[in-house]
């Protein structure tokens, strides 16, 4: 054990684990502990490799024995806090999907990916609320609410969820749904990983097959005009067309495909669900927008949404962060564009959206829960890779000032799965109203008195 760590107290209690118990130093640590993000190196006192849900009953009786804190991760795409002591609990290993076409539903175990869900629901002609990467955990972002590319038409991915099966920090299995251990249910749709860990999420799946989708992409010059065109067009649109304003500055690199790579790029990427004839008669004004340098937009399986948005699939380290907006009013586009338009050659990140809300996400869930982004019309998000010390500052200071000037047009809250890294208690609580804050504090108190779950977007008791 190394001086920059705790003193870890005995592991005997987890030497009958299936999975791999490990302390720094040992032959595979680094590989458990390491996931999407690069930007949070942990450097836990031990990593837990989870196998099963009894390796994490085990795992949070042995922490709540010893008064060890906790964190989780399945594929690291949401990590945005190095943990630097404690245990940390890889689910990865628990990817375990099963289908019950009959009832249209999916039961996940808390490592799968939307890949896997996707793939393993595909054949029944059925789909899932996923993000823009299918490489992303399945109930880690659904504990964030889940943002899904078919928002607008469907709602949130926890408004689809119908139980979970969570272990709380005491090391009981619980199951949560409307009926049973409501509250538990309510604060695990939205409330992230602040009352316990799921070992397994079911919901509901959709009749989707095909859709339309894909990215009109302009020369970066043409932002304004793409710009102004996309937002008057958002307020045209049925509830079911799906879009979001994209600025990409793409590196010269291989795994980015010509003529995309190295440019400065405006995309409005869509995804419809229905006629895709409607879907492309809709899509003329923005084709029409300014010269079309690539277009992707075609009707493809549902399966395929990674084509839409074109989201890194390799490791990175990156600083992500997001704001939700009320309008994007004719100053709001001017304020936006000083920012981060064709006239700021230097900005150093890597993708600025804007994507429209309202529809199916402005709509009451069906169950009440966490979510406290569903009076919001856009999403301003912006993401910056972090490759040198120079870049990380240029790429910080670049989204606190966009944030800021932002600001005057937005709610004054964020979205968890996107809020970036979290600070102080009043930053974090940007994410839910003061209502839902304070009865998430309530029930961190309730379930998680010793806040061992105190790692990444926590509440404070």
């Amino acid at each position: 054990m190394t001086a920059t760590h705790h003193n870890t107290p005995d592991l005997f209690a987890l030497s009958d684990l299936h999975g791999p118990v490990l302390r720094p130093g040992e032959d595979g640590y680094a590989e458990e502990v390491t996931g999407f993000n690069l930007a949070a190196l942990h450097t836990p006192d031990v990593v837990v490799g989870a196998t099963g849900v009894d390796d994490i009953v085990t795992a949070l009786r042995w922490a709540s024995a010893t008064g060890t804190p906790v964190a989780v991760q399945a594929t690291g795409h949401g990590a945005n806090f190095p943990i630097d002591h404690g245990l940390l609990i890889n689910t990865s290993r628990m990817t375990d999907v099963r289908i019950d076409p009959d009832q249209r539903v999916a039961t996940v175990a808390a490592g799968a990916k939307w890949r896997h869900v996707l793939e393993a629901a595909a054949p029944h002609g059925l789909a899932a609320l996923s993000g823009t990467s299918t490489d992303a955990g399945a109930v880690g972002y659904t504990l964030g609410g889940g943002l899904p590319v078919m928002g607008r038409a469907y709602g949130y991915a926890a408004d689809l969820v119908r139980s979970f099966h969570v272990v709380t920090p005491d090391g009981t299995l619980r199951e949560s749904d409307p009926d049973q251990e409501p509250e538990l249910f309510w604060a695990l749709r939205g409330g992230k990983g602040n009352v316990g860990v799921v070992t397994s999420m079911t919901f509901e799946l959709l009749p989707l097959p095909t859709i339309l989708g894909g990215g009109v992409y302009f020369p970066g010059e043409h932002a304004e005009a793409v710009l102004r065109a996309w937002t008057d067009w958002t307020k045209t649109l049925p509830d079911e067309m799906c879009s979001a304003f994209t600025l990409l500055r793409l590196p010269p690199i291989p795994e980015i495909p010509e003529p995309l790579r190295g440019g400065f790029w405006a995309r409005v990427a869509i995804a419809w669900p229905g006629d895709p004839a409607e879907g492309e008669r809709l899509l003329a004004p923005i084709r029409a927008a300014a010269p079309v340098a690539v277009d992707t937009v075609e009707e493809m399986p549902y399966a395929a949404l990674d084509r839409i948005h074109l989201e890194p699939q390799d490791p990175l380290p990156a600083r992500e962060s997001c704001t939700l907006m009320r309008d994007l009013t004719p100053d709001a586009i001017d304020t936006f564009l000083a920012q981060v338009g064709p006239d700021v050659p230097d900005c150093p990140l890597l993708l600025v959206e804007i994507r429209h809300m309202g529809g199916a996400l402005a709509r009451p869930a069906r169950q009440d829960d966490a979510i406290c982004a569903r009076d919001a019309n856009y999403l301003l998000e912006a993401i910056g890779v972090l490759a040198a010390p120079p870049a990380a500052q240029a790429i910080e200071q670049a989204t606190t000032s966009l944030h800021t000037t932002m600001a005057p047009y937005g709610t004054g809250r964020t979205m968890i799965n996107i809020h970036g890294t979290p600070g102080d208690t009043t930053d974090r609580a940007r994410a839910w109203t003061p209502e839902v804050y304070d009865r998430l504090r309530h029930d961190k108190s309730t379930y998680d008195p010793s806040n061992l779950l105190r790692f990444g977007h926590t509440v404070t008791t």
